[in-house]
């Protein structure tokens, strides 16, 4: 019966989401449905102008081409990388919205921002979507995935294939943990399933230190990938 109740709930959701995912306004047009914000504040939202570093595509403020935590951190296993939206305010809340009140439609939203990247991009012209796996369990106790569910729109509504070739064994929840702890808790979780592609774009909801992303890449760049991207919804 919970699960059929869950089943109920996600087609309600994804068929038909009634209020704005940022205001709760009534949504009254098709188009508003399908990505479950108005049209105010779909106006309102916005990925940023500016220099972006060009190794994490945050925001610089006062540096040059890279930012200062790029540069203390070293090289990175990934070859560039782009970030959509701050995880502030209310951006934070529209992730809260899809991730932990399972608000579908947005899929459809993000879907849409990160085609916009890669269309614009040259160096993303030919590359295979990697996810970053769940964590070993989750789709069986939640019953999805957040990252794995957008993925699947971007395939079908781009045509970019998708390549699930990265694994991840149990291993402790990132967000209790700080930098280094982060890395050391990666180390071997992240595994190579089958043959890795070419070029790859490993794409996750949020970044934060960077060590998830970065032992993706790395996995993926010790595989023989020529050339490793990134793209996270959120950065923190």
């Amino acid at each position: 019966m919970n699960n059929l109740i869950k089943s109920l709930f996600w087609v309600r959701n994804l068929l038909f989401p009634g209020t704005c995912a940022l205001c709760g306004k009534n949504l009254l047009m098709v188009s508003e449905m399908r990505v479950s914000i108005c049209e105010d504040c779909a106006s309102s939202i916005s990925s940023g102008g500016g220099e972006r570093c060009r190794m994490c595509g945050k925001p610089l403020i006062s540096e040059i081409e890279i930012c200062l935590p790029c540069r203390n951190n070293g090289e990175s296993s990934y070859n560039r990388m782009w970030v959509l939206f701050p995880y502030t305010g209310k951006y934070r809340k529209l992730l809260a919205a899809y991730k932990f009140k399972n608000n579908l439609s947005l899929a459809n939203f993000f879907s849409d921002e990160v085609k916009k990247v890669i269309r614009c991009e040259d160096l993303l012209k030919d590359v295979v979507i990697v996810p970053v796996p769940p964590r070993k369990g989750k789709i069986k106790t939640t019953g999805w995935d957040q990252v794995e569910h957008l993925v699947k729109k971007i395939e079908s509504a781009s045509g970019i294939p998708v390549d699930r070739c990265l694994k991840r064994r149990k291993s402790k929840v990132q967000k209790q943990l700080d930098r280094r702890e982060r890395m050391e808790n990666m180390k071997g979780n992240i595994y190579l399933a089958r043959e890795a592609p070419k070029n790859a774009l490993i794409i996750d909801d949020v970044i934060t230190t960077g060590s998830t992303m970065e032992t993706c890449a790395k996995v993926l760049k010790e595989a023989g990938t020529e050339r490793v991207y990134g793209l996270c919804l959120f950065y923190d």
